[in-house]
């Protein structure tokens, strides 16, 4: 993944640039619609792309582990082929659970036990867990570093063409 900064305001802290994936070139800065379970909802991929010209959407991981699931996600070939949507797509690093599910989860020095808000099975979540079910789809990843968040392209499953 590339990311190219075409302009830069003298007043602001304002930039616009390109990120070229293996999925396609995103321009930034971006309005971003959310596919919390994988797609966008009441909307339909071609009107994502005709209508609301979206580049990209976000899928949460959190949401996306629990359903539709990893064994799902990768016998549809992974989420690009599950919700049909060929443009790239961003996950979170599903963090942002840790504190809004607070009171469904425990915390140890390796990750974080959730209790699924679905069923309430339990399941846990560590950064290599994480790295590996977003592997298994081929999906960009945010994660939080260090040292500040940075993108990180992730190919794990092989590029096949669209039928």
């Amino acid at each position: 993944m590339d990311f190219v900064l075409q302009h830069k305001d003298r007043n602001s802290k304002a930039r616009a640039g390109e990120i070229s994936t293996d999925h396609g070139r995103i321009q930034t800065p971006i309005f971003m619609p959310v596919g919390t379970v994988g797609s966008v909802k009441g909307i339909q991929v071609k009107d994502l792309e005709q209508e609301v010209k979206a580049q990209i959407i976000l899928g949460n991981t959190y949401h996306l582990y629990l359903r539709p699931g990893l064994d799902v996600l990768k016998q549809a070939g992974g989420l690009h082929r599950f919700n049909a949507w060929k443009r790239p797509i961003l996950t979170d690093s599903g963090g942002f659970q840790v504190f809004s599910l607070s009171h469904r989860r425990k915390l140890n020095e390796k990750g974080a036990e959730f209790q699924s808000h679905i069923d309430g099975s339990k399941h846990f979540f560590s950064p290599e867990g994480l790295s590996t079910f977003k592997e298994s789809l081929g999906l960009i990843l945010l994660w939080p570093s260090t040292n500040a968040r940075r993108v990180i392209r992730i190919i794990n499953m092989p590029n096949r063409p669209w039928s």
